[in-house]
């Protein structure tokens, strides 16, 4: 048995009280003789459980603490073997580079796919060092780290070398010959010696060293203000002179505005604050970049400022003082920075004109970042003349007062700005996703089904799960040639027709997903596929996502069930059962198919082809009987829900046409049919039963969605803009605000109460997964869909909240019959932590969903002559008017944005006798409901969601993305193409030619060049889907009321 001893130790903590006298902390530290050393070598009989490294290893490499804290990021390299981090190094994280970096360094430790361990030397008898007297802290935690090297050494019996790296010459002099066995020796000559094929590690490694050695040698004096210290932010926090907040830098005016979102107000003073801090200027930024956890102290009221209301074009590099200011706000500076929030970024390399201002000699260049957000950041590199116009991925390093911009340096080069591959790899990294392929080991967990060992149901499964094969029809409703099927239904009538009983089947992905497994943990960390314009990033494998978990037609497959028996007058419930099934979908319905069958019209089901006449009719006629039940139910649910207030909000509604190789010939908007509202709806019911199960289960720790109640300020648009043209909108209540939409209609213009919805779903909350136990049962309401409760579970394949929310269903059952789950649930706060994690996915997915569909309208429009294309030429509705312009909606297209009418020179568009606009010597006046241009050949008015024509060209930057720049034409709407006539040329044929585009770009560079591409494995891999997929568009049907609501993001 491991014995335990107690070692007192003094040690002196540098704090200073008000006076400035030091005090001093005496702690008591206890050390044991066992601490797991995690290694598969071990004869000591160590409680190794989890993650150990491999025996077969020529050595284990110890880093000390500067390198832990410094070159972290080489040590994260995958190919990079038998890491022993210690706990001495891993404090000192914790201290120097803060929580951020420390958390990155435990999710590294808790990675199986990173051979790497944590070693707790300071509790280790044999490795524990006392600090001597006289001894500098640094030299006593590298004495701890090379004590912890020399303790792996003897605890593994000489069977595995040991290498401590450093970046200390003086440490490798003293140590060096100490222990046999035991080797000390610098980070550049172990990259050298032992991964001398790892080019990228030593490049990394160059480039870390130059920015460490970068000095402000041009510049001395101060450019900033010192941060305040710690102590006198986290008092002045609590007396309410300072407040706390996340910086966010406005993308439009990055060099001007930023604002500060206040979080733990307390200062009953300042009572005119509201939730936002302006902060003007980056002298008042302070060295903060967006994202910052900051500390801010409160301008006199006098230096108030407004935020500007004008359109911008571009960056603004000073203030116009033509630009006009809103109300004055709250303004204040940032006076200190609680935590720093810096990650990858996407820089551009200038171009050799750009440099010849720089330093060019100590090759220190001055970065573009692709985010107008994030200031230019300074690389110290050897290579800048090979990177220009290149995009690379940089991380910061520091931020002295005595610099205008930080420093970094670079970590890999993507490839050449405007490349599509790059723009796309530039996207991902931008919002921190991270799809590499799936590795073998994570694929070696899924079974195998192929044509030489097809799957099987397995017999104990039959015995354990409930049988539905036989007993009932069931049959699913998707999009043409959806291959991920995670849902099916089914309808059938019991005790003589007085019962109807109502059958929602999904995948049941966890049977496959065994928690805490490799392809878990990979799924976790994804938390949700990544749809892109052009292809998808898939939370599961594809043999899981595709086949086995897909409940495709005629084949068994494993769900997980919910049954409802309802009154078959009344559709009251009567009772509802959970669990485990075995099921054979009868029908692999498309939404069109449905919806004929329903409306009586003449269809072809495929799977009824080889049957006779009579059997056909009996069958069809059985299929057409369960999907009019079907929607007689789907009624009375929405009917219960539009009482209780349900939201219908403006989305995407689309269809796609496929060519015989499954490819996207073309988007179309789809018209509304019936079904895609039944399937929605039985969906919204299953989730919603399945969150009452699973909170009055577990009341603490249930995983559970809602949707907050929008703030009323965020309504103003819409209510002022609805009252301009006659309609009043009643946002008090989720019923009121959805019965007034119902109303705002005029006949003569449909496109308005759509402008007036999409105004809605601006003004939206996010939609947000919480554990129960970390709100009041309150704050549990869905504000759009109008339930008390409400979870997702009916996409397991592509979502991770769904695969938790099928374990604690799966946990409910068990506790109903009287079994204690196989392993301890997730706490609350365990829970809390993942839901903040899949909500920031969630996020990034929108954001990296909607900026690929705009790289793919500009590299569209790009290649077209905006004067003379047909398709750069449509209509739009104004529904924002701005003191230099208007804000205008394409619905050909789907896009909004800037419409500018006024230039910085003052002149001003106005309209002739036949409509079209040109650009005149005059004035304007901005009101609250339309813009009026005055000029030489007359008065033109501009009001609130009239139709103009619009023209479409893109505002090309080398470091930026292209923007979409809407010109505009006429005052009157287009003659030309309308929506409800949309050519093949819309989205998703956009997405095919500027795919061909570059294809063909890419093949006439090869040839040029005398060589054939070929593909490697890695990028076969992250090109999962090669035609293009806008399949998440067309799943997402199956939630219309929260379309364009639960995906919404601000403006």
């Amino acid at each position: 048995m491991s014995t335990c001893k107690m070692i007192k130790t003094e040690r002196i903590l540098h704090l200073k009280s008000s006076r400035g006298r030091k005090v001093r902390v005496v702690r008591e530290h206890y050390v044991r003789d066992r601490v797991p050393c995690y290694s598969a070598l071990c004869q000591a009989y160590c409680d190794n459980g989890g993650k150990v490294l491999p025996g077969d290893l020529t050595h284990y490499v110890v880093p000390d603490v500067g390198v832990v804290v410094d070159y972290q990021e080489i040590l994260e390299i995958r190919e990079l073997q038998g890491i022993v981090f210690t706990q001495t190094a891993c404090q000192a994280v914790h201290h120097c580079k803060g929580r951020r970096q420390y958390n990155r360094l435990r999710n590294l430790l808790k990675d199986p796919r990173h051979d790497c361990v944590l070693f707790a030397n300071e509790f280790q008898e044999f490795s524990f060092c006392l600090r001597d007297n006289g001894e500098s802290h640094e030299q006593w935690q590298t004495r701890c780290v090379y004590s912890a090297a020399v303790w792996y050494y003897n605890h593994l019996a000489g069977m595995m070398d040991i290498v401590m790296i450093t970046e200390d010459p003086d440490v490798i002099a003293q140590y060096t010959n100490l222990h046999s066995g035991v080797y000390v020796i610098s980070v550049q000559e172990y990259l050298q010696n032992f991964w001398s094929a790892l080019e990228g590690a030593r490049e990394l490694y160059s480039s870390i060293c130059q920015a460490r050695q970068e000095k402000e040698s041009e510049v001395t004096e101060r450019e900033f203000a010192d941060h305040l210290p710690a102590e006198v932010l986290e008092a002045g926090i609590k007396s309410g002179r300072y407040i706390q907040g996340t910086l966010n830098v406005n993308k439009h005016r990055a060099q001007t505005e930023a604002s500060v979102r206040i979080e733990g107000l307390s200062n009953k003073n300042t009572v005119e604050l509201t939730s936002e801090v302006l902060v003007y200027g980056n002298k008042s930024r302070n060295r903060a970049v967006h994202g910052d956890m900051v500390v801010v102290e409160l301008l006199p009221k006098s230096e108030w400022r407004g935020k500007v209301s004008a359109l911008t074009k571009g960056q603004l590099e000073e203030k116009n003082a033509q630009d006009i200011q809103s109300k004055p706000m709250p303004t204040g500076n940032v006076v200190g920075i609680l935590q720093r929030n810096w990650r990858d970024y996407v820089v551009t390399f200038p171009t050799q004109e750009s440099t010849q201002s720089q330093s060019r000699n100590s090759q220190r260049i001055l970065t573009v970042p692709w985010d107008y957000r994030i200031p230019k950041i300074r690389i110290n590199t050897q290579q800048a003349e090979a990177l220009q116009d290149h995009r690379v991925v940089v991380r910061i390093d520091s931020w002295e007062n005595t610099s205008l911009y930080p420093n970094g340096h670079n970590v890999r080069v993507l490839g050449r700005a405007g490349d599509l591959e790059t723009e796309i790899q530039t996207i991902l990294i931008e919002n921190s996703i991270n799809v590499p392929p799936f590795s073998d080991a994570q694929l070696k967990e899924m079974p195998m089904n192929s044509p030489e060992k097809p799957w099987k149901v397995d017999p104990s499964e039959v015995i354990e799960r409930r049988d539905l094969r036989e007993s009932h029809l069931v049959f699913s409703i998707d999009p043409v040639d959806c291959e991920d099927v995670d849902d099916a239904l089914s309808v059938r009538s019991l005790a003589g027709g007085k019962v109807v009983e109502l059958g929602v089947h999904i995948a049941d992905v966890t049977h496959f997903v065994s928690e805490g497994s490799l392809t878990d943990l990979e799924a976790r960390a994804r938390a949700t596929t990544y749809y892109l314009a052009d292809r998808r990033y898939d939370m599961l494998p594809a043999n899981l996502s595709a086949d086995l978990c897909s409940l495709l037609g005629g084949v068994d497959r494993y769900a997980m069930s919910v049954l409802w028996q309802l009154d078959a007058h009344t559709l009251a419930v009567n009772n509802v059962w959970y669990g485990r099934t075995i099921i054979r979908s009868s029908y692999q319905l498309h939404y069109e198919l449905a919806q004929a069958l329903l409306s009586g019209e003449h269809a072809e089901v495929p799977e009824l082809t080889n049957f006779s006449p009579s059997e056909t009719d009996s069958k069809l006629a059985q299929l057409t009987q369960a999907l009019e039940i079907l929607t007689h139910v789907a009624r009375h649910l929405r009917v219960q829900r539009d009482r209780g207030g349900a939201l219908e909000l403006e989305g995407v509604e689309v269809r796609a046409q496929l060519d015989n190789e499954k490819n996207i010939t073309a988007l179309v908007p789809r018209q509304p049919l019936e079904i895609h509202e039944t399937v929605a709806e039985c969906m919204i019911y299953a989730n919603h039963w399945v969150a009452r199960k699973i909170q009055e289960t577990f009341p603490h720790q249930a995983l559970l969605r809602h949707h907050p109640l929008p703030r009323q300020e965020f309504f103003t648009l819409l209510v002022d803009s609805a009252k301009s043209r006659g309609f009043t909108i009643d946002t008090g209540s989720n019923k009121a605000l959805a019965d007034s939409l119902d109303r705002a209609v005029d006949p003569q213009d449909p496109l308005l109460n759509r402008v007036l919805r999409m105004m809605a779903t601006q003004a939206m909350s996010q939609a947000l997964y919480f554990s129960t136990g970390a709100i009041s049962e309150d704050q549990y309401y869905h504000y759009g869909l109008a339930l008390d409760r409400y979870t997702h579970f009916t996409s397991p394949i592509r979502r991770y909240a769904d695969i938790m929310v099928h374990r604690l269903l799966t946990a409910a059952i068990g506790v109903e019959k009287g079994q204690s789950p196989a392993k301890a649930l997730a706490t609350n706060k365990e829970l809390d932590e993942l839901a903040h994690h899949i909500n920031k996915k969630n996020r990034a997915a929108q954001r990296v969903q909607k900026a690929s569909t705009e790289l793919f309208q500009c590299l569209y429009f790009k290649e077209r002559d905006p004067h003379t294309g047909q398709y750069c030429v449509a209509d739009a509705v104004i529904y924002a008017i701005r003191d230099n312009g208007v804000l205008a909606f394409v619905p050909l297209y789907g896009m909004k944005g800037p419409v500018y009418m006024k230039s910085r020179e003052g002149r001003v568009l106005s309209a002739g006798q036949d409509g079209p606009c040109e650009w005149q010597s005059g004035s304007i006046r901005c009101y609250s409901d339309r813009i009026v241009t005055t000029s030489l050949i007359g008065t033109t008015t501009f009001t609130l969601f009239s139709h103009i024509t619009v023209r479409i060209c893109v505002h090309s930057s080398w470091c930026h993305a292209d923007s979409v720049n809407l010109e505009l034409v006429s005052n009157r709407p287009h003659q030309g193409v309308t929506p409800h006539q949309t050519p093949s040329h819309d989205r998703s044929q956009l997405v095919q030619e500027v795919v061909r585009l570059a294809e063909e770009a890419t093949q006439q560079a090869q040839v040029k060049a005398g060589w054939q591409h070929k593909l490697s494995k890695e990028e076969q891999e992250f090109c999962q889907t090669k035609s293009p997929n806008l399949y998440l568009l067309l799943e997402e049907i199956r939630e219309l009321s929260l379309m364009g609501l639960e995906y919404a993001t601000k403006a």
